[in-house]
Formats: C-alpha cells, sequence, structure tokens
C-alpha cells in the first residue's frame, strides 16, 4: 500500500520590507505547535522579494501521513 501525505503551508512575518522581527524568533512556536498536531516541517522557505533582495516572509512547509 502506498503511502499518502497531506501538506500545509504557513506564511508568517510578511513585512513591508523585510521579515518582522517577531518572525525571527517566533518561527520555532509555530513549528512547535504543528508538531503537536502530527505535522513534520519539511522545510522554511524564505524568497528574497523585499527591499534589497531582503526576504520578505517566511513560507513553512509541513507534511503528515493521512
Amino acid at each position: 500500500m502506498t503511502k499518502r501525505y497531506e501538506y500545509k503551508f504557513e506564511r508568517i512575518g510578511e513585512g513591508m520590507l523585510g521579515v518582522k522581527k517577531s518572525a525571527k524568533t517566533g518561527y520555532q512556536d509555530v513549528i512547535r505547535e504543528h508538531a503537536m498536531q502530527g505535522w513534520r516541517l519539511v522545510q522554511i522557505f524564505a524568497p528574497g522579494i523585499g527591499a534589497y533582495g531582503m526576504t520578505k516572509y517566511f513560507e513553512m512547509i509541513f507534511e503528515r501521513e493521512k
């Protein structure tokens, strides 16, 4: 039987020029909360689209078995 997964995308820290300071330390709490619900962190993606190529937000990708 093939395992099936579901994915959840959580965007945090979206600021005007760059990532909000609260997201730089608060992401750990977000990961812990999701882990308690059975989600596993797959990746944190931080595109450089803000001012001066700075990251504007963090996109966290979680997965869990269906």
